[in-house]
């Protein structure tokens, strides 16, 4: 049997930082934060997962890295283990051009990197994968897309499940299907709509309204038999001003569903003015546990390792105050901690309730999937 020590003493070594300060550790290189024993064990045995967390958001690089996954090397794999989340569901948003082989040569490409580096990632095609992924000590990949316009037929959403999409989010701005938060007018979910939630139901793939306008977001919470996803956004009741982030309506139908809501690390997602921390993202999860429960709450930070703000600037414009994203799995922890969430309610927000209600998302109904 593994111990409490045998794991705080496995983190310690794998990270290469000591233990100090009456079981604190520090955990990086060339950083003087220190994080209590208890905030080390719980990311060290949760299976991480961050429904919107990007490899990189240097999107040339990643079209390297898709291209000639040789390019990717140890230290960008190290890099990311460290940054303690075991899945990644670096999903973008076609919007513009052909979107169909856009979206195709995505997934094609994801495919192709962990194809590639099989003792690194795993791709996270069943629930197995989950604890796979974490027993081996590897990255999960869980494939999706922020825009569903590749969906041209209904059809479409069993080929791309097939390809190894498992989310998919039904608009990033308007399009077939509904509309979209920044839109000027949302029409709500269209009869095509309601057959695409159906079919995604149906195959068993997550239906996302992150970008949805609040017309649409209802209709496509009233459209499926299976739990709504919400994998990056915030509570517009603490930022009343973002059409992005989601109202209380919206989140407790979510939650009715079975769903769960990833709070994201975005500036002006987070508050409208003033100093952004840590702390105000910890008050989107308080208001969000307290609106719905916590069985409701998960991780979308919707940032990679370095941020958005990559010019050193007077103010910030997409980033949170005196946050290092690489370790940003850890700072939300401690701040957890901070706010006495129990052990067990911290693995559910880390992780737990994303893969609770994607095994539920994910069991395929009986039946023929073609029309």
């Amino acid at each position: 049997m593994i111990s409490r020590r045998s794991v705080l003493k496995g983190a310690a070594l794998s990270l290469g930082a000591p233990m100090i300060n009456r079981g604190r550790f520090s955990l990086f290189a060339q950083s003087e934060t220190e994080y209590a024993a208890r905030t080390v064990d719980l990311v060290r045995r949760s299976t991480v997962i961050d429904m919107l967390g990007l490899l990189t958001l240097d999107y040339s690089k990643l079209l390297v890295w898709e291209g000639d996954p040789g390019r990717f090397g140890q230290a960008d794999f190290v890099r990311l283990r460290d940054s303690g989340t075991t899945v990644f569901h670096p999903a973008v948003g076609y919007i513009a051009g052909d979107i169909y082989t856009e979206s195709w040569r995505d997934i094609i490409g994801w495919n192709a990197f962990t194809a590639a580096h099989r003792e690194q990632f795993q791709r996270i095609e069943r629930v197995a994968h989950f604890k796979q992924a974490k027993a081996l000590g590897k990255i999960g990949i869980l494939i999706g897309q922020q825009n569903s316009a590749h969906f041209r037929t209904v059809e479409d959403v069993d080929r791309f499940y097939d390809l190894g999409q498992r989310v998919s989010q039904l608009t990033y701005s308007g399009n077939r299907i509904g509309g979209g938060s920044s839109d000027p007018r949302d029409s709500g979910l269209s009869k095509y709509g309601i057959q695409i939630v159906e079919r995604m139901n149906h195959v068993g793939m997550a239906v996302d309204i992150s970008h949805c306008g609040d017309r649409t977001t209802m209709n496509a919470i009233e459209a499926s038999r299976k739990p709504v996803f919400i994998t990056h956004s915030n509570c517009r009741a603490l930022v009343p001003s973002c059409a992005r982030c989601k109202t209380d309506e919206a989140i407790k139908h979510m939650a009715a569903t079975g769903g769960v809501m990833g709070i994201t690390m975005v500036r002006s997602f987070v508050r409208s003015a003033g100093p952004v921390t840590i702390e105000h993202v910890l008050d989107h999860f308080d208001h969000l546990t307290r609106l719905v429960g916590v069985e409701h709450a998960g991780i979308g930070s919707d940032v990679d390792l370095d941020g958005r703000d990559t010019r050193v600037r007077p103010t910030r414009r997409f980033d949170l105050d005196g946050i290092d994203y690489a370790k940003k799995v850890y700072d939300l922890t401690e701040g957890l901690v901070r706010r006495n969430y129990s052990s067990r309610n911290i693995e559910l927000i880390l992780g737990g309730n994303f893969e609770r209600a994607l095994t539920e998302t994910w069991a395929v109904e009986a039946g023929p999937r073609s029309s």
